[in-house]
């Protein structure tokens, strides 16, 4: 099997910041309120970038990061969960605006595990020798599916890209994958579509808005539980200790859940990188950001290793360990 190694990360995030203040503006809510409930301090949103362009623009970054043409790129992977239109796909969208003419282009949708997943199916096709080098991007524009008066939902999520390039190489860098999924609680985190609706319906249709929906105690027992579930697995898998991980990049839904499953894993919090204060659940991008700011932040050796780990609607989750 072929050897497969992340060259190039890049992120984007709009330039809109709105605070903890600027929601009590519109929404029956505080700083401290939503601080102690979730450590969100501010959060990006977009006033009028659509997800195709974040994700270019993160991709673009990624691109010059790998220093690789965008000729070279064999399949676009985009997960998100708010794609510009229902066809074509946002992968075919950022195709067009980078030049990316030799590549196969697809979205998927695994919410928050989007990026986890992307990088999954990109490893496997690098090493399957399908491909040789693969742009993954996970990209938000959660703005435009919040109930901007349901102060249970809106508080929490930002708008936001990540990308990263994949090439086959001399290491085999991705030590391990652990992915899953749990139909049965879908309803607990949903945002509806379109409702079926043509001349030969039997019924009325009953039009649903197409608003994020969640029930926050379901999600936070399933988040804690499976992070630990996902980071013995991985750990388990790729035959290594805990003091091997330089970092923990947990996704970034909600401090109370990182700090349950620090204590759960008797693993202490400062091994968890965690940037939900500035940027909120970004969903789909959320590992990916993290994720390019700490390949800038901190000085790593080769052969130091990190664990990615999400979890989000459907419900989905997935981790990684992979090797600098």
């Amino acid at each position: 099997m072929n050897k497969v190694e992340i060259i190039g990360t890049g992120s984007y995030l709009p330039k809109n910041i709105v605070t903890n203040d600027d929601l009590s503006k519109i929404v029956d809510t505080n700083d401290s309120w939503i601080k102690s409930r979730t450590g969100i301090e501010q959060r990006r949103i977009s006033q009028g970038e659509n997800t195709s362009d974040m994700a270019t623009k993160a991709a673009v970054k990624a691109i010059k990061d790998a220093n690789i043409s965008a000729d070279e790129i064999e399949f676009i992977i985009v997960a998100t969960a708010t794609p510009d239109n229902f066809l074509p796909s946002t992968a075919c969208i950022v195709q067009k605006n980078i030049n990316a003419l030799n590549a196969t282009c697809f979205d998927i949708s695994a919410a928050c595990s989007g990026f986890i997943y992307a990088l999954d199916i990109a490893t496997q096709f690098i090493k399957a020798g399908r491909a040789k080098t693969i742009l993954i991007i996970g990209a938000e524009v959660l703005s435009k599916i919040l109930d901007w008066k349901d102060r249970s939902t809106c508080i929490l999520f930002g708008d936001g890209a990540a990308a990263a390039v994949l090439k086959q190489g001399e290491k085999d860098s991705m030590r391990a994958f652990f992915t899953g999924s749990d139909g049965r609680l879908g309803e607990s985190l949903i945002c509806q579509a379109k409702a079926v609706d043509n001349p030969y319906m039997k019924t009325e249709v009953k039009r649903a808005r197409s608003v994020v929906k969640m029930d926050g105690k379901e999600i936070f027992r399933f988040a804690v539980k499976i992070m630990d579930k996902c980071i013995r697995k991985l750990l388990e898998q790729s035959n290594s200790s805990i003091d091997e991980i330089k970092c923990i990049i947990p996704h970034q839904a909600n401090l109370r859940i990182i700090e349950a499953a620090s204590k759960r894993l008797n693993i202490p919090l400062d091994r968890f990188y965690i940037n939900l204060d500035k940027y909120g659940n970004t969903s789909a991008a959320s590992v990916g950001i993290a994720l390019d700011e700490v390949r800038r932040k901190y000085d790593f050796k080769s052969g130091d290793k990190i664990i990615l780990v999400g979890f989000g609607g459907g419900l989905t989750y997935g981790g990684v360990v992979f090797e600098i």
